[in-house]
């Protein structure tokens, strides 16, 4: 397993793993990857420091600190699912409409959340209003 620093075509950096850098490459030539802030799939590796392991370092040790961040990770992400939900507004598809009302002064300045597609994202970003790409498990219990 190797993990790379990435930065998209907005200049979002973050961390992916893949199996080696030729997979890195298939997933990229296949537009697999895609940005976890904007959803664009335009992705370059990051400048990075190389993770020089010691001799003690076995790969049970490895796994098990792997599993301990992805445990750390899942409780973070349920963490975030419920003080979203709780705190702001679901708008589903109409999201980058209720955006832009509220960025041109048009609707009450609100916390929401909802969808919308990698052009709408781009569009938004354009524009300069500031947004963030969610977990998808924010969106699986409220369709709209």
């Amino acid at each position: 397993m190797i993990l790379f620093d990435l930065r998209c075509e907005f200049d979002h950096i973050f961390e992916a793993w893949f199996d080696d850098s030729s997979s890195f490459d298939l997933q990229l030539k296949k537009k697999l990857i895609s940005c976890p802030f904007c959803d664009s799939t335009k992705i370059f590796k990051s400048i990075m420091s190389p993770n020089i392991g010691s001799k003690s370092n076995n790969s049970n040790k490895i796994k098990s600190n792997q599993q301990k961040n992805m445990n750390l990770y899942h409780k973070y992400m349920n963490k975030l699912d419920k003080e979203i939900k709780s705190k702001f507004e679901y708008v589903g598809k109409k999201f980058p409409e209720e955006a832009r009302k509220i960025h041109y002064g048009e609707s009450a300045d609100k916390p929401i959340y909802g969808k919308a597609t990698e052009a709408e994202v781009k569009d938004l970003l354009k524009e300069g209003i500031d947004l963030i790409k969610l977990p998808k498990s924010l969106d699986k219990k409220k369709k709209n």
